[in-house]
């Protein structure tokens, strides 16, 4: 496993075949002097109008479960009496729910990336605090689940903001995952894990107490006081990491 960034044979760059980049120029420009005569067919705007119109034609991602519950269908209707979405708040709910349980999953991966990488003479990374966060995400987990069913909810369902959030974790899976990344790197992927955990707890705090639901509200404060905490940890962690790569 690299255990910093080196130089290499890395061809990616324009500079590593100056020929061919000439040659990329030069067709770039005969397809401009094609669209500019109106010869467009197959160009990026026949793409555009084909992805506006698929746009306008989709539907949506998902839809919020009807409550399973009679208590929750009549929370959820006391919700619409006062000109309140009910269904919005449900959404977001298992959207930290689900990013929650992903966060879990990506701290899990994280670990075995830094039990991997431990070696004497290295900047090791402190597993006990990483344990530290992993516990107090599955806590959060279970905190939202018995949020949603007090709300009568099905905190098992995949709502429209649990299912987009789930695709974005993907690329951050595949970092922690990758052999060949770094401590360093996977560090930065985490770091974006929890600017967007703190920002999301934050918002789902505000639709808290919209929602009339204080009680929620305050032990929502909580959950982010904790991520408050998470995301010091892993800015420090990456500093640390990329300082020791620098030197």
């Amino acid at each position: 496993m690299a255990k910093s960034t080196q130089m290499g044979m890395n061809r990616t760059g324009a500079q590593m075949s100056p020929k061919d980049v000439k040659q990329m120029q030069q067709d770039a420009g005969q397809l401009m002097q094609l669209q500019d005569t109106q010869v467009q067919v197959g160009s990026e705007f026949d793409a555009i109008e084909m992805r506006l119109k698929t746009i306008q034609e989709a539907d949506p991602v998902g839809s919020v479960p009807l409550p399973g519950t009679m208590k929750g269908a009549m929370k959820a209707g006391m919700q619409k009496l006062s000109g309140r979405n009910a269904e919005v708040f449900l959404d977001k709910l298992g959207e930290r729910l689900a990013y929650e349980r992903t966060g879990v999953r990506l701290y899990e991966a994280f670990i075995v990336k830094c039990r991997a990488d431990a070696q004497p003479g290295q900047v090791n990374l402190s597993i006990d605090q990483l344990l530290h966060i992993h516990n107090e995400e599955a806590r959060h987990f279970k905190l939202l689940s018995d949020a949603m069913e007090k709300l009568g909810a099905d905190p098992t369902a995949m709502t429209p903001c649990a299912n987009t959030t789930a695709v974005q974790s993907i690329g951050i899976l595949q970092v922690l995952t990758d052999p060949r990344t770094t401590i360093a790197q996977c560090l930065n992927a985490m770091l974006t894990v929890e600017l967007t955990d703190n920002a999301a707890w934050e918002l789902l705090i505000q639709l808290a107490n919209e929602m009339g639901q204080d009680e929620m509200a305050a032990q929502f404060e909580e959950a982010l006081a904790s991520e408050e905490e998470h995301l010091a940890i892993i800015k420090q962690m990456l500093q640390d990491a990329v300082i020791a790569e620098a030197g």
